[in-house]
């Protein structure tokens, strides 16, 4: 199942979260790096992303989420994807 996921990080003023960040950002790479966490864009002039993620269940994806280490604080919208008819992938390539 896909869903597009937008993360916005808002971190309490004077907060140290340095270790945060970068195990943030280890996971982010394991998660690409199997293929859970297939795109994630920068959303620009904001501490914020879109990501897309693969996973098999709405469980699976909360448990992924709620697991991050930034977690804390993050606001986060889930928006479940379905495949449309007139993407090129669908129709095998060909215009219908």
């Amino acid at each position: 199942m896909l869903f597009h996921v937008r993360m916005d990080v808002s971190i309490p003023p004077g907060l140290d979260v340095t270790d945060r960040v970068a195990e943030e950002k280890a996971r982010a790479l394991e998660l690409q790096r199997a293929g859970v966490w297939v795109h994630l864009w920068r959303i620009v002039g904001r501490y914020s992303n879109f990501s897309v993620f693969d996973v098999a269940s709405n469980d699976e994806l909360h448990g992924i989420l709620s697991g991050l280490p930034l977690y804390p604080f993050m606001k986060i919208e889930v928006t479940p994807l379905a495949t449309h008819p007139s993407d090129l992938a669908v129709a095998g390539g060909q215009e219908r």
